[in-house]
């Protein structure tokens, strides 16, 4: 994960825009992750279930990818807490923009969606300060 690999990145990059067309086409739904979750616990859907096999498709394929040579992290250098609380802000913070960086960044953008482009705009800046205060500061 701290190898810049550009063919890599341009396969999955390809994948996940293929995949979010396609379910688009055949769904008339976006595929963002937030959404799908949240979704999948309200009791009063009519067709939850191809939510949970969306899920569940998150879940096998990265153990799908591991025979095929892929290593996923093993180890995150961060506590319990830190982690917890992270987890937290980004679920509010999906919460309170409407959607997350699938839905908008992927799927969003890739509609022009004026929204969308504004909030991946924002994502990004703040990822960008995020980053530069736990690495160059902290």
């Amino acid at each position: 994960m701290t190898q810049f690999t550009p063919l890599d990145a341009l396969l999955g990059g390809a994948i996940l825009g293929l995949s979010a067309l396609l379910f688009l086409l055949f769904n008339g739904r976006i595929a963002g992750i937030s959404s799908i979750i949240s979704g999948s616990f309200k009791p009063l859907l009519t067709q939850p279930q191809w939510r949970w096999c969306f899920l569940l498709g998150l879940i096998l394929a990265p153990l799908i990818a591991i025979p095929l040579g892929y290593h996923l992290p093993t180890t995150i250098d961060l506590s319990w807490s830190i982690t917890i609380i992270s987890g937290f802000l980004v679920g509010f913070g999906s919460y309170l923009g409407s959607g997350c960086t699938s839905g908008h960044g992927i799927c969003g953008i890739g509609r022009l969606s004026p929204r969308s482009i504004v909030a991946t705009i924002i994502f990004m800046f703040v990822a960008i300060i995020t980053v530069f205060i736990t690495q160059q500061l902290g």
